[in-house]
């Protein structure tokens, strides 16, 4: 686990310095001054509300009302346009409606997830500006649901990508990935080609070039956060958990296994980023959460400057950044 002198190094190499130092000035203290509330102190003179505090500011927005949060629709199929991507997802309403005792949430496709893919993979991106987030990055996926929607936007941009969730899940996310993989990752090549100054057109067999090694590159893999051993996971540089803070039961073994996975990477001058995206729902699952995650992990929330307009406070989300502690 690394120490207060383990964190200070951190935040003062060359990976992460410039990324943690605007979120402790421009995130938490903007919601401190706008909450008037008692504040703790931390590194290098930045103050940090205290979590139950913060769960307060987190909630004193207009919070739209979006039901549950996921797309309600009879039809086997729904259209995307993701990050320039055109994705057609199958979902299955009688998963999402089955009576399997452990839940069917992995079955949905949250509103949250298009949104999250969209700012992720812009190249305005905090991750990709601080190159936090380089072509050889490999990122895994907590929670990864049905759709792919962000393995299959992310993935093409990235040296490996490991999309996870229980045994259910797998099969539709499979088939999801599978059928739109070709068009993402011809549509990411043609995209880089028009970039180069003097290159010559993508031909027709672009599609098929464009693919060749996609299925190594995005990957799924059953993870049960309650029951599975992450040991045989290879260190990543990045986790990605979308809307997966809803059941209050499964908080703990969630931040447990992020924790866990973070202390893969033996390198603690680049230590794996921990990227938390979720609808806000209810204050009581919110303020339990952000208890436990404060406690695995130095956290920030995202300020509004380094999301997109649709995940921006008065939006109805929020995403937390985490090192692990």
């Amino acid at each position: 686990m690394p120490s207060n002198h383990s964190f200070k190094l951190i935040l003062g190499s060359t990976y992460l310095s410039p990324l943690c130092h605007s979120l402790l000035y421009h995130g938490h203290v903007k919601s401190v001054r706008k909450a008037k509330t008692p504040t703790s102190s931390t590194h290098h003179g930045a103050s940090r509300l205290p979590y139950c505090a913060e769960a307060f500011v987190v909630f004193s927005q207009d919070i739209p009302s979006q039901s549950l949060g996921f797309f309600d629709s009879k039809a086997a199929t729904l259209d995307f346009t993701v990050a320039g991507h055109q994705l057609v997802i199958h979902h299955s309403k009688s998963l999402l409606t089955s009576d399997r005792k452990a839940g069917t949430t992995g079955a949905a496709i949250w509103r949250v997830t298009p949104l999250f893919a969209n700012w992720i993979t812009s190249p305005t991106n905090f991750l990709a500006t601080s190159s936090l987030l380089s072509p050889s990055a490999t990122v895994l996926e907590l929670g990864a649901g049905v759709s792919g929607i962000v393995a299959l936007t992310l993935g093409p941009r990235v040296g490996k990508y490991i999309a996870t969730d229980q045994s259910y899940v797998l099969k539709l996310l499979r088939q999801n990935i599978a059928e739109n993989l070709h068009t993402v990752f011809s549509q990411h090549r043609k995209s880089k080609n028009a970039k180069g100054s003097g290159k010559r057109n993508a031909k027709a067999d672009d599609t098929a070039a464009a693919a060749a090694g996609a299925e190594d590159r995005i990957t799924t893999m059953e993870l049960d956060w309650e029951t599975d051993s992450i040991s045989h996971l290879p260190p990543v540089n990045l986790i990605i958990s979308c809307d997966c803070v809803y059941n209050e039961a499964l908080i703990e073994p969630l931040n447990s296994t992020c924790a866990a996975i973070c202390k893969l990477q033996e390198d603690e001058t680049k230590p794996t980023i921990c990227l938390i995206a979720q609808q806000l729902r209810s204050p009581d699952v919110f303020e339990i959460w952000l208890k436990s995650f404060h406690e695995k992990f130095w956290a920030w929330q995202v300020p509004d400057k380094m999301l997109g307009e649709e995940l921006r406070e008065g939006s109805g989300f929020v995403v937390y950044l985490g090192v692990v502690r």
